[in-house]
């Protein structure tokens, strides 16, 4: 091989091996998905058949990534018309008194439901060591004067779907039982769960229905049916997408809009669209 080829083949070789690192980082995380589905609901009242509800998770807002990308996705969402949008926590990334008025700006093009939007919080919501209150409480500020209802362990039923909202499962404020406690299976149903691993513990009372959550990400990078080295829950089955409690219990994990890092590999960003169907 003379020195010439060498070379050659050298930078064609650097160049094939860049590819995943810059499509990783500059492409995967900005290509939004917009997954479409249907959520069958036992108890759905008639008027609500084909309602759209969107699920919007995890934004990450900081300075990990540019947020501008989530205001041009929010952008995107709009053309959907979703009748109820919900937004499943982690609003912000770190908590900082910058991430916050990064939120503000964000929420400006906040994504809303013709007929109602709701929020629960995540992790990252509550701050350092997941556990500043007064951080949570400026961020719910934020989400109400936005015109999102946050759902802190309570229900509300609107338009006869009636939403059950967790708080965080490490945060101090995690109390399921205060609103589990009055599970009425009458009702059309629906609850949301910012973290999946409260599907394992002992607090549903009975519920059969659907939850919605997201914290994983989907990993963010990981090659299907292989690898997913990094997954922040207990149980490791809890990934995304659609998963069989077997107990009457379906859960739907969106893998997020937002990132902890800029770096996506085969787990693109998702908003979900759901449409209401009767189960």
């Amino acid at each position: 091989m003379t020195r010439k080829h060498f070379l050659k083949r050298l930078v064609q070789l650097s160049a094939v091996g860049a590819f995943p690192l810059m499509y990783s980082w500059q492409i995967e995380p900005f290509w939004v998905e917009f997954v479409e589905r249907k959520l069958p609901i036992k108890n759905l009242p008639k008027e609500l058949e084909g309602k759209i509800l969107m699920q919007i998770s995890d934004l990450h807002v900081g300075d990990r990534f540019d947020w501008n990308f989530l205001i041009e996705s929010f952008q995107k969402a709009k053309n959907f018309n979703p009748d109820f949008v919900v937004y499943t926590g982690d609003f912000v990334n770190h908590g900082s008194s910058e991430d916050l008025e990064s939120l503000k700006k964000v929420m400006e093009t906040s994504v809303y439901g013709k007929l109602e939007t709701f929020g629960i919080l995540g992790n990252h919501d509550y701050g350092a060591n997941w556990k500043d209150l007064d951080s949570a409480e400026r961020i719910c500020d934020i989400l109400e004067n936005s015109g999102i209802k946050v759902l802190k362990n309570a229900q509300v039923e609107s338009y006869g779907l009636n939403i059950i909202g967790f708080d965080d499962l490490w945060s101090p404020n995690f109390d399921p039982m205060k609103v589990m406690k009055d599970y009425d299976s009458s009702k059309a149903n629906l609850v949301l769960c910012h973290n999946p691993d409260v599907c394992d513990e002992d607090v549903w009372n009975g519920y059969q229905g659907w939850i919605l959550s997201g914290h994983t990400h989907g990993g963010q990078c990981r090659i299907p049916g292989v690898i997913t080295p990094i997954l922040p829950v207990e149980n490791r089955k809890y990934v995304s997408g659609e998963i069989d409690l077997e107990d009457g219990r379906m859960l739907y994990i969106n893998r997020a809009i937002g990132h902890s890092f800029q770096v996506r590999f085969m787990v693109r960003p998702e908003i979900t669209v759901f449409t209401l169907i009767q189960d």
